[in-house]
């Protein structure tokens, strides 16, 4: 079976910009908090030669991403509900796993719940997956928002090839996160 997310492109901070919902005293992102299971998993798997740990910066995410291989920049147009989205992907694929951090920003911070409850939605369809499992997911200075969360699906590829996902979502100010 495939694996999305397995270890997680694991954030590090993000930078200080106004939050939404009125919110603009967010402190920085803490250390690598995204993800407890998936970090162990990368602990075991440290020391292969398949993995390239290496931090990523763009001016453009807002962030601070740990990949294991040189992620490519990928963006695309879609519409989230009735809001048109510019997507922007940094995605890999090392060790049978692939790993991505996606982002977009909104206009209206009336948009950040169900805007990113919509990208939830979409990456059960993406892999017409189910829901396995679903917890809150915190990262320290991402901004409160209901539709943050971390969900473990089982899905299928394109292609019919079994696959599990990790995914944590959430916001920083108007700025929307997918991490996988």
């Amino acid at each position: 079976a495939g694996g999305v997310g397995g270890a997680g492109a694991c954030m590090r901070r993000l930078w200080n910009s106004p939050g939404a919902c009125g919110r603009a005293d967010n402190r920085p992102m803490g250390l690598c908090r995204a993800f407890v299971v998936p970090a162990a998993c990368a602990a075991l798997v440290a020391c292969s030669p398949t993995l390239d740990w290496r931090e990523l910066q763009t001016e453009a995410s807002g962030i601070v991403a740990t990949f294991p291989c040189k992620p490519d920049h990928h963006a695309r147009d879609l519409r989230v509900g009735d809001r048109p989205l510019r997507m922007h992907m940094l995605v890999c694929s090392a060790g049978g796993t692939t790993f991505a951090v996606s982002f977009a920003e909104v206009a209206d911070p009336a948009a950040v719940t169900p805007v990113l409850a919509g990208l939830r939605a979409a990456a059960l369809a993406n892999v017409a997956g189910t829901l396995r499992g679903e917890r809150e997911w915190r990262l320290a200075g991402m901004t409160p928002c209901p539709a943050a969360g971390l969900l473990e699906i089982d899905g299928r590829l394109r292609d019919g090839v079994p696959v599990q996902v990790q995914a944590a979502f959430f916001a920083r100010g108007l700025r929307l996160y997918q991490a996988s």
